[in-house]
């Protein structure tokens, strides 16, 4: 297990449950360790576990049966053995195997962490966000950066239009006006709209800007040109600095 599950971040949560296709809360009935030449790959100071669990509560994806088993790679102690696993309550961020009923496969070898009920509630949240109808997409890229002058000196506004993964549309927008700090926010629609606001932290909207805006504006979406383009770069990183960094604990899972 992880361990301090309750330590884990919202992009550690977010990048586990978007790449699950099951997550369940388990209690462990048995774990057995693989040999050395069973556990490919495996990393210094870990065991690999085959695991047979009781299915406690499923929180999304289909419905599993009473028993469940998987692999999941373990954490040895000081003296080189693995934790004592046996009743252990565990979340599990996993995809089904085909063919194999009661078989899971997690998103990776650490995707199994201790259960807690914040750790649960936390998760159940971002769930609930990625199955909503108006969850945010994915962000591929930023497509294209346009700085707009306004009539006055030191008035203008940048625009950030990014490329989605269904190509649903997404911006950004900040605003400078003559003496007043600069405002931002983002749209989920078509329609660049000045009165959009930063999304609240630690939550799918932030993770999709903060986890995937790259930090730099590709050359390619420079639409402002010379003349403009230092307020273009410097409204992005504004956008990049009140977003705060995407803090995680543990490897980005690969879908």
């Amino acid at each position: 297990m992880t361990g301090a599950s309750d330590n884990l971040t919202y992009a550690d949560l977010a990048g586990l449950a978007e790449a699950a296709d099951v997550v369940l809360r388990a209690q462990v009935k048995k774990a057995s360790r693989l040999k050395p030449e069973q556990a490919p790959n495996l990393p210094v100071g870990m065991a690999r576990m085959l695991i047979e669990a009781r299915t406690v509560a499923v929180l999304s994806g289909p419905a599993m049966g009473e028993t469940v088993r998987y692999l999941a790679d373990v954490p040895l102690d000081a003296k080189g053995k693995p934790p004592k696993l046996n009743k252990a309550q565990v979340m599990l961020f996993a995809r089904t195997v085909a063919g194999r009923a009661g078989e899971l496969a997690l998103v990776d070898g650490g995707a199994q962490i201790a259960w807690s009920t914040g750790v649960e509630a936390r998760t159940r949240t971002i769930l609930t966000d990625l199955l909503s109808p108006e969850a945010p997409p994915r962000i591929k890229a930023v497509r294209e950066v346009l700085f707009v002058p306004g009539n006055l000196a030191g008035e203008g506004e940048t625009q950030v239009f990014l490329q989605t993964e269904n190509s649903a549309p997404v911006s950004l927008s900040v605003v400078r006006r003559p003496g007043m700090a600069r405002t931002w926010g983002v749209s989920l629609s078509e329609i660049v709209d000045q009165s959009a606001r930063p999304p609240a932290r630690d939550t799918l909207t932030w993770y999709r800007l903060a986890c995937f805006l790259p930090q730099d504006i590709p050359a390619s979406a420079r639409l402002s040109g010379e003349a403009h383009g230092q307020e273009a770069e410097e409204d992005y990183r504004f956008v990049l600095a009140e977003l705060g960094p995407c803090t995680r604990t543990r490897p980005v899972v690969r879908r």
